[in-house]
């Protein structure tokens, strides 16, 4: 039986926020329970219609990434299982519907107020701020370069996080200025170290990873984990290796389709850009969604499995 969308789950468990995708619940002192909708953003307009199918993706996708970087970085990873997740909390047997293969048992830190963001290729905001100043975060960059473009070797470039509306790119020394210089230069070691692991193994699959966004915390004990959700088309921009061509925008595994026809739709003056979004057509939810599972397919190596 195909899993039916939710566009927000309500668990009877005290709510600790909602961001865009997600819900997260208390479950006590020591842990919390992230819980990705199917609710989908664009431009920061959340839109009314789910995409079927994307917070699961992005649930099992990120279990899948922590752990396979165990290895490289401890996380706040417990469990994704649905089956392992009702054990751990018996009241919530009764609401399998909402949290089947999309919730995650998570160990709660104290999270960092960047976001740790390395790019491998320059695009997005990267390339709209180098095409008009030559800069990232009002540092220079090498000089020549075309959208797209590989950097080698990757950059770190920190961004602060904002509830609403874009995060903004700021100079690696702002951070370290915020954090303290041994915080921060370990983040950036850690954030490095977990995109080449993530970036080699994409590579075997046919995936680039150009750039993504990681988070982290410090646990109880005072050490930095990985936190939220890792490697995801969500939080990194995933472009297929047989059709890599710099000098353009790259065709990605992600919410593209949406963007692409929410850009024609204010061409076209029929959406001003703010909320709400325009109601979206079966057409466009049908590929953002064929998106979604096949970045799944692609990295995983199998499709995306209706109960985890």
């Amino acid at each position: 039986m195909t899993a039916q969308p939710l566009l927000a789950s309500a668990l009877p468990l005290p709510l600790w926020r909602r961001g865009k995708v997600r819900e997260v619940y208390e479950v006590d002192a020591q842990r919390l329970l992230l819980v990705a909708s199917d609710r989908v953003s664009a431009f920061d307009v959340v839109m009314a219609e789910p995409v079927p199918d994307k917070g699961r993706v992005l649930t099992q996708l990120s279990a899948h990434w922590f752990l396979r970087l165990a290895a490289v970085t401890p996380s706040h990873f417990i469990t994704a299982n649905t089956n392992e997740i009702v054990a751990a909390i018996p009241k919530l047997a009764d609401h399998r519907d909402q949290i089947a293969g999309r919730a995650m048992l998570v160990r709660r830190t104290k999270p960092f107020a960047f976001e740790c963001v390395v790019r491998g290729y320059i695009a997005g905001s990267a390339w709209t701020e180098y095409k008009r100043s030559g800069t990232l975060a009002g540092e220079a960059l090498a000089t020549g370069l075309s959208e797209s473009s590989q950097l080698a070797p990757p950059i770190f470039s920190p961004a602060t996080k904002a509830e609403s509306g874009h995060d903004e790119n700021v100079p690696f020394a702002r951070m370290r200025d915020a954090l303290g210089a041994p915080a921060a230069d370990a983040l950036k070691a850690t954030s490095l170290a977990v995109y080449a692991a993530g970036r080699d193994e994409a590579a075997r699959q046919g995936i680039i990873i150009a750039d993504t966004k990681f988070e982290f915390g410090l646990d109880a004990r005072g050490q930095q984990i990985l936190i939220d959700e890792v490697l995801t088309p969500d939080s990194s921009r995933f472009w297929p290796a047989a059709e890599y061509a710099p000098g353009k925008t790259q065709p990605s595994f992600d919410k593209q389709p949406l963007r692409d026809w929410l850009t024609a739709e204010r061409k076209a003056g029929r959406w001003n850009g703010n909320a709400p979004g325009p109601a979206l057509p079966d057409a466009v939810i049908a590929a953002t969604r064929q998106r979604y599972r096949q970045a799944y397919r692609l990295l995983v190596g199998h499709e995306l499995e209706e109960e985890q």
